[in-house]
């Protein structure tokens, strides 16, 4: 992996960010606009031979500047060998579609869009994928709430599902201790010896 590194660190080093080889696998970051680039030249050299985008997929680190990373897993399946590139973005600032070099990435850059509100310009039909079509935000971002911000409901007199803001009500409860979970009131095996220990403690002081 070491010399497809330096293979192609010499062929397209301009945009290549940085690159590190971890578990077996390339890892290169390359500059956001020469994704189109990168992408093409990793499928059509020989050397490389990346014929198969697998996946294209988000990652969110809110403490960074540009908080997105875009990943894209390649595979050789004549040379053996995986390929990993990345780029980065803000929540303002596109990312170009490589749906043009890869055919597979249509969906997996909707589905990015979707959960993560990462736009790809130049995209043929950037509609959300996996949430509804009046879903508010992108789930997968660190700051999107765990409740999210409706339930949905199946109203039987309106016949039809419903959205209403999500309400987390906390049920008045009296604690019986029936459970175990709440309280056990027996002493359980062993707190026999914790009362011996308490009462040597007494005595010695």
């Amino acid at each position: 992996m070491e010399d497809l590194a330096e293979y192609i660190v010499d062929e397209i080093g301009d945009i290549v960010l940085e690159h590190e080889i971890r578990l077996g696998e390339l890892i290169l970051t390359v500059r956001r606009d020469a994704i189109e680039r990168a992408l093409s030249f990793l499928r059509d050299d020989s050397t490389v031979d990346c014929k198969i985008l697998l996946d294209v997929c988000g990652v969110d680190f809110p403490s960074r500047l540009e908080r997105f990373e875009v990943v894209y897993n390649l595979l050789s399946v004549r040379q053996n060998h995986r390929v990993r590139v990345k780029v980065t973005t803000d929540e303002d600032t596109p990312v170009p579609s490589v749906a043009s070099v890869f055919s597979t990435a249509n969906w997996f850059e909707r589905e990015v869009w979707d959960l993560y509100g990462v736009f790809f310009s130049d995209h043929p039909d950037l509609r959300r994928l996996l949430t509804d079509y009046g879903f508010e935000g992108h789930p997968l971002r660190k700051d999107f709430p765990l409740t999210g911000y409706v339930e949905v409901r199946y109203d039987d007199e309106a016949k039809r599902v419903v959205y209403e803001p999500v309400k987390l009500p906390q049920d008045f409860r009296t604690f019986d201790f029936l459970s175990p979970w709440e309280g056990e009131q027996r002493n359980l095996p062993g707190d026999e010896k914790a009362a011996v220990e308490d009462a040597a403690a007494e005595k010695t002081d």
